[in-house]
């Protein structure tokens, strides 16, 4: 299957379980794996083929700015529900990741990744 990946996206939300989370706020990162076929869009350099990277992230951003989730599980649901939804697509894979998850410890990021289809 063909994919259109977008990595390391970066935006400043007050997700988590604590309220120091919810009230200072923290950095998340987000990557997104697209599967749609892409044949049609590369033969004809057509963007109502494929779609629009643009579009995509500002959805992502909206969300990741918006609405306060206590886990990052529910960010990513509510990241491929709206792209699925929303865009002629197959199915999604988003990863999410918190490197400043208030574990006390050293790690790059702690994180969630989940895969749904239309089908699901």
């Amino acid at each position: 299957m063909d994919k259109i990946i977008i990595k390391n996206m970066a935006f400043y939300g007050y997700h988590g379980v604590l309220s120091e989370e919810t009230i200072l706020g923290q950095k998340f990162f987000i990557d997104i794996e697209i599967n749609k076929s892409l044949k049609a869009a590369g033969i004809t350099d057509d963007l109502t083929k494929s779609v629009s990277y643009a579009e995509i992230y500002e959805r992502i951003e909206n969300i990741a700015r918006g609405k306060s989730y206590k886990l990052i599980e529910a960010l990513a649901e509510a990241v491929a529900a709206d792209i699925l939804n929303n865009f002629d697509i197959t199915g999604i894979k988003v990863r999410i990741k918190k490197p400043e998850a208030p574990i006390p410890g050293h790690f790059d990021y702690v994180g969630v990744e989940i895969e749904r289809s239309k089908n699901d």
